[in-house]
């Protein structure tokens, strides 16, 4: 429980899979199955210590099993679980504005696009782009895009 209590504050504000994470375990000489660690990030979210967020297709309008991203409850406990390590503003800040947003009655999940575009061949590529936050309260819905600094053009418009 102390490794995949550590894993999931390294990783806020990333997908997180139980499959890849038990594979890890493994890897380590610790043998936990993808159902154990599942359970065990249950046992964390109805603790309150973890909140799970799940992702969403905006064009769809449905929502896509695993993976899931994680957020801490409490930011201070997942620094100090980490003895402030892992100091990512754009992670943290992230998680922040998901507890936030929560705070305020909404429900905050993960959104995705699937779009086309052409590469520089002319072929048509379909990409997966994340929305950082699709927001519902009542009728209320909005979209949010979340970046600690854009320090040039292409990431501005990345993030747009």
């Amino acid at each position: 429980m102390d490794t995949l209590v550590n894993i999931l504050a390294s990783a806020i504000g990333s997908f997180t899979n139980p499959t890849k994470l038990a594979k890890t375990f493994d890897s380590n000489g610790l043998h936990v199955s993808d159902k154990t660690i599942s359970l065990y990030i249950e046992y964390l979210v109805d603790a309150f210590f973890d909140n799970k967020a799940e992702r969403y297709d905006i064009k769809g309008k449905k929502y896509i099993a695993s993976p899931f991203k994680y957020y801490f409850t409490d930011v201070g406990l997942r620094n100090a679980r980490l003895n402030f390590r892992q100091q990512e503003e754009n992670h943290i800040m992230e998680n922040i504005v998901y507890n936030e947003l929560l705070i305020r009655g909404f429900q905050v999940d993960v959104g995705v696009v699937e779009h086309s575009e052409r590469d520089k061949n002319g072929k048509s590529v379909r990409k997966r782009l994340e929305v950082d936050f699709f927001c519902n309260r009542g009728s209320q819905r909005y979209y949010i895009q979340s970046a600690f600094a854009i320090p040039d053009h292409d990431i501005m418009q990345q993030e747009h």
